[in-house]
């Protein structure tokens, strides 16, 4: 790690915050999408914290990335929302439309929402603790318009992107269940770290250009390109398929269709079920239960080089705890790239450097 710069969380957030305000976008949105990426960081998602910064600024460059866009209303019937993003910043268009979502939950006891059409939209967990917030349990499905980079179960290149699967259960006065995970073996912004870190993968995760199995990341970062591996063999392929069909085209927006367009952009779909467990009859019934459970599921003895069993959302909590007090690490290759992206929109790096610390 001696090469590693390590952040404190406040003023990595500060200086990202002032890199996508250089971009044109408002204080409101520049605040959305520093705090999101940041909070990815401390939660130990690298892939989908400050690193997005050089694509995102990219993206602004080439037209693929609006900025100051909000999310559009296409459909409201109360529980049935389809929503556009305009190719406006994840991070605004999803906080906006899990507000709406969370909104016609608690009026309707559950909202379906399909949105389309926003550009990257981040770690998913986070929409998941946002419904949490309000006290509601929701399901998510995402699909990627991007260069395809997940090869389907039995496939020797790629077809699709990380397609995310997610739900968050709250739970009354206890940390949340929060279940996120990409449908490939690793998300792709892991192997775009582990590349710039300069480590191999485990084996069994990738294939090269060939359809070979292989660790080294570049086959996923720079040409000629392989693909990662679906997780769980033919279970995790086949809900990457759904994924990409739910959150893709029910949603009202597009699947892929073929390769890349050679662009850095990154379009996610997703449908969302929003539920409000007091409407519908079983809140008391679901906050008793979900404690037996928490109790019966973590009450196993630890294996062999374990020291507890968890529950999904522990891992980044813990880590969030641990970054906080310590710094979040980033790489330096990435942070080079960081200092390129704010150049790109006319900060130089002494400036960036004094509002990291």
């Amino acid at each position: 790690m001696a090469d590693y710069r390590t952040l404190k969380a406040e003023p990595l957030t500060n200086a990202i915050r002032a890199i996508v305000k250089a971009g044109g976008s408002s204080d409101h949105e520049a605040e959305l999408v520093a705090t999101n990426l940041v909070e990815a960081n401390l939660r130990g998602h690298d892939s989908h914290g400050v690193g997005m910064i050089p694509r995102y600024v990219q993206s602004v460059t080439n037209g693929g990335l609006a900025v100051n866009q909000h999310v559009k209303i296409v459909l409201d019937t109360g529980p049935l929302l389809t929503l556009d993003g305009l190719t406006g910043y994840g991070q605004v268009i999803g906080h906006e439309a899990m507000e709406l979502a969370a909104e016609r939950a608690k009026s309707n006891g559950v909202c379906l929402v399909g949105l389309s059409n926003s550009h990257h939209i981040g770690r998913i967990g986070h929409w998941a603790e946002q419904c949490i917030d309000h006290g509601l349990v929701s399901i998510h499905f995402v699909n990627v318009i991007s260069r395809p980079i997940v090869a389907p179960w039995g496939g020797s290149d790629a077809r699709h992107g990380t397609n995310p699967f997610c739900v968050g259960i709250p739970r009354r006065g206890k940390d949340p269940i929060v279940l996120d995970f990409a449908t490939s073996r690793i998300a792709q912004g892991k192997t775009r770290v582990a590349h710039n870190k300069g480590v191999e993968l485990e084996p069994g995760t990738i294939i090269d250009n060939e359809g070979k199995p292989t660790v080294n990341p570049r086959y996923t970062v720079i040409p000629p390109y392989g693909a990662i591996l679906p997780f769980g063999e033919h279970k995790g392929s086949g809900l990457a398929l759904v994924c990409e069909i739910l959150g893709g085209a029910l949603s009202g927006g597009q699947v892929v269709k073929g390769p890349s367009d050679g662009k850095y952009n990154v379009i996610n779909g997703m449908l969302s079920i929003v539920i409000d467990p007091g409407k519908l009859g079983t809140g008391e019934n679901l906050a008793r239960e979900v404690e037996s459970f928490v109790a019966w599921h973590t009450g196993s003895p630890p294996g062999p080089g374990v020291d507890k069993v968890l529950i999904a959302g522990d891992p980044e909590r813990e880590t969030k705890k641990k970054r906080l007090a310590e710094g979040i690490p980033v790489d330096p290759t990435t942070w080079r790239e960081i200092l390129e992206a704010g150049k790109k929109f006319g900060l130089d790096q002494a400036a960036i450097e004094k509002i990291a610390g």
